[in-house]
């Protein structure tokens, strides 16, 4: 197919006829009384006064004409402009050519490695070599507490156990996995406890009052010589980046003393020993 325009001169190297300078700084090009046309600046020699002059900053290539960064004089005297044709595309390598050898150092940065070239904390290289967006169910941070401590709870509203933890979401769109097991029990047998999540100040995961009865998530019946574990689990979406509290309460029967890691009873026996309670939040990346 022929050239729309001008066909690039590969490595045709042309020399310009003489030039006589006068008060101006544009001049023609001709080689052999023809006019021509350089590809740009870039691809002329030009010396002026014996200096070799810096293309596009001392002169500019218009069509086939060169215009010098100020005026001559007469005076002056251009040695020679010499022109170099087009520089040779060496056009895409074959597949597996290109050796490691034949990259310079430090010249792959992260702009190169993707489409987007953004390479950060929320990205993750694949085992199939690619980069992808972190999330989709990555666990980001674990944050857990293990109570050992013994909490006596009285009753007629949802007080704190003890269970607690700090967590800071780097991600508004985060989800936080919490997951606890509550040790509990009372002075007395057959009381009610019921139990919940608590974000800060705000009860989540519970279901909702109905009339008298209080909305919880989990519910158990007291025993006075053992303590039974309670395993609560949700999901949040606080949508924030602040750092959040959250906290196990127990809303216990009232007429009875509830406890958290002992038995209602607490016999100096081996039998009826002391337990743990333990609460986990994962930040889960969407």
């Amino acid at each position: 197919m022929a050239y729309i325009g001008r066909e690039p001169q590969i490595g045709n190297f042309q020399v310009c006829d003489a030039i006589t300078t006068s008060a101006t700084d544009t001049y023609n090009l001709l080689v052999g009384s023809v006019a021509v046309s350089p590809e740009t600046a870039n691809h002329c020699i030009v010396s002026l006064n014996g200096v070799i002059q810096a293309p596009t900053s001392a002169f500019t290539i218009s069509g086939s004409t060169i215009v010098f960064a100020s005026a001559l004089t007469s005076s002056d005297v251009i040695d020679f402009i010499q022109i170099l044709g087009s520089v040779l595309d060496l056009g895409v390598p074959s597949d597996d050519t290109v050796s490691t050898a034949k990259i310079v150092d430090a010249n792959v940065t992260l702009a190169k490695l993707s489409a987007t070239g953004t390479k950060d904390a929320t990205t993750f290289l694949r085992g199939d070599n690619t980069f992808a967006a972190a999330g989709g169910g990555k666990i980001n941070q674990v944050v857990t507490q293990t109570l050992t401590s013994i909490t006596s709870i009285s009753a007629g509203s949802f007080i704190a156990t003890g269970l607690t933890l700090n967590i800071t979401p780097s991600a508004s769109n985060s989800k936080i996995y919490l997951i606890a097991s509550i040790s509990v029990s009372g002075s007395t047998n057959d009381y009610n406890q019921s139990m919940a999540f608590f974000r800060d100040s705000t009860i989540i995961g519970a279901a909702a009052d109905a009339s008298s009865r209080i909305g919880s998530m989990s519910q158990s019946r007291t025993n006075n010589s053992i303590a039974d574990s309670v395993v609560l689990s949700f999901v949040d979406s606080p949508s924030s980046t602040s750092q959040l509290t959250y906290t196990v309460k127990l809303y216990g029967e009232a007429g009875i003393t509830h406890y958290v890691n002992r038995t209602g009873g607490d016999a100096d026996q081996a039998h009826k020993g002391r337990t743990t309670s333990t609460i986990t939040a994962l930040e889960v990346l969407v």
